[in-house]
């Protein structure tokens, strides 16, 4: 008896042991993750990792991870050639096959979110209008001014804001759902010439991490992402 008790005690001795390196490891390579994710994506704003799975260290020998999840704040994405400012951005990535240095990998799908505020949005504007939040989902508020007939005006719009593809892409759209004063000759095509435009984002999100779906609220526009053979850090 007092063998086997000398034997459980030596057992749980060791598997806390084993759990507390573990655990230490696991926090290590999250941070290093984090840090390379943070220096890739050129970040103005923080990068958190959490590695899902137990035991890590058997994952990290096969270099096979179960779920990577991935939160970053003010993330510069390029949409037109311009810089739009994602204020955060979510992604788990599933099945991720570590690379040889441990920096990095490949997920074999994933799938996120990411939210713009309205404040980036207009900042990002190409055409100098106000976005502001349209009253319900999926609308957008405009506000552009603009010279008509040799007086300046303002209009503001109520918008829906849409994901389309176009040219093999999606695009995000906003479209007018109707003009103030459009009886006016000439007023409709003047102010959708301000508030009516496509924003692609080319740039800035984890590589194959691509837009599937959009809506908007209070807060801003969100954006719904899913990929696969994703790159997760520096892979």
């Amino acid at each position: 008896m007092r063998f086997l008790r000398v034997v459980v005690i030596i057992g749980v001795v060791l598997g806390g042991l084993f759990v507390g390196v573990d655990r230490w490891a696991v926090g290590y390579a999250e941070n290093r993750l984090a840090d390379q994710v943070r220096s890739r994506q050129g970040l103005a704003g923080s990068a958190e990792v959490e590695i899902h799975g137990f035991p890590f260290l058997t994952q990290a020998l096969s270099r096979d991870l179960e779920q990577v999840d991935l939160k970053l704040d003010g993330v510069d994405v390029t949409a037109d050639g311009r810089k739009t400012r994602l204020s955060e951005l979510k992604a788990s990535f599933h099945e991720v096959k570590l690379n040889e240095g441990y920096n990095g990998g490949t997920a074999k799908r994933a799938e996120g979110s990411a939210l713009i505020s309205y404040e980036d949005l207009t900042k990002a504007s190409q055409n100098g209008v106000v976005l502001t939040y349209g009253g319900a989902p999926n609308k957008v508020k405009v506000t552009a001014t603009l010279d008509f007939l040799g007086k300046t005006m303002t209009r503001s719009v109520v918008s829906t804001v849409a994901l389309v593809d176009a040219g093999g892409s999606k695009v995000v759209r906003v479209r007018a759902d109707a003009v103030p004063g459009e009886g006016i000759p000439g007023i409709e095509s003047a102010v959708r010439k301000r508030t009516d435009f496509d924003r692609r984002i080319d740039d800035g999100l984890p590589a194959g991490l691509k837009l599937a779906s959009l809506t908007s609220d209070e807060s801003g526009v969100h954006l719904a992402l899913s990929g696969s053979d994703v790159s997760l850090a520096g892979s």
